[in-house]
C-alpha cells in the first residue's frame, strides 16, 4: 500500500480577504504587509527539503516566493474552487439578494454550487486524482481556502454542513495522508511555520 504524506498551506492575504470578497479563480496578488510577514518566516524543518507546489494563481506563487520555498512547479488540481459568476461579492449581499435558494444551496454540503461554478465534490474529485497518479512519498503544496476545506472534510469525515470539526489556522501547514486502499485522513492540523531566525538551530 503505497502512503502519501502532504502539507497544504493556504496563500497569503490578499485586498479581496481583507475585504471578505469571493476570489475563486480572480488573480489577485497577497498584500505587501503580508508578504513581509512570510519573509519573517520558514516551513518547519520536516518539510523543508519535500518537493511543494502551487496553484496556478499569482497570490500561492508570491507566498511561495516570501517563503523562499523555490516550488517544482504550478499544479491546476491545486488551484481555488471556481465561483462563477459570485467572484468579487460579498456572501452576506448573496444572502440578501438570493435568501431561500441561496441557503438551500449552502445546506447541500458537498455538492453547493456558485453560479456557474465548481462544487466542494469537484475540488475534492481533481485533488484525488492528482493523488492517484502522484509518484511522490512526500510533498506540499502552497493552495487556498477551499482546496483545503474540502481535503480536510474528507479526510475527517465531515460532511461539509454546520461547525467545522476543527478551526483551522490559515497560516500554518495542514496534514495529510492518502492511499488509494484506505483514502484520505488527517495526520496534523495547524502545524506553525516557524521564525526565520529559528530555522539555523
Amino acid at each position: 500500500m503505497t502512503q502519501i504524506r502532504f502539507a497544504l498551506l493556504r496563500h497569503g492575504v490578499t485586498a479581496w480577504n481583507s475585504e471578505k470578497r469571493i476570489q475563486g479563480r480572480t488573480d489577485i496578488s497577497i498584500l505587501p504587509e503580508t508578504a513581509t510577514w512570510y519573509r519573517q518566516h520558514r516551513l518547519p524543518f520536516a518539510w523543508a527539503n519535500v518537493p511543494w507546489f502551487s496553484s496556478p494563481l499569482a497570490r500561492t506563487r508570491e507566498t511561495a516566493d516570501a517563503l523562499g520555498i523555490r516550488t517544482v512547479g504550478t499544479e491546476p488540481a491545486f488551484i481555488e474552487m471556481d465561483w462563477g459568476a459570485w467572484e468579487g461579492e460579498k456572501l452576506p449581499d448573496l444572502r440578501l439578494r438570493m435568501g431561500d435558494s441561496l441557503r438551500q444551496n449552502e445546506d447541500r454540503g458537498w455538492d453547493f454550487r456558485p453560479d456557474d461554478g465548481e462544487s466542494p465534490r469537484d475540488v475534492l474529485g481533481r485533488v484525488t486524482t492528482f493523488l492517484k497518479d502522484c509518484e511522490m512519498q512526500e510533498f506540499g503544496a502552497i493552495t487556498h481556502k477551499g482546496v483545503i476545506r474540502a481535503v480536510y472534510a474528507a479526510a475527517r469525515g465531515w460532511d461539509m454542513m454546520g461547525k467545522i470539526p476543527d478551526k483551522l489556522d490559515w497560516k500554518c501547514l495542514q496534514v495529510f495522508q492518502y492511499s488509494e486502499e484506505a483514502g484520505l485522513s488527517v495526520e496534523a492540523v495547524n502545524v506553525p511555520l516557524v521564525p526565520s531566525q529559528e530555522t539555523a538551530r
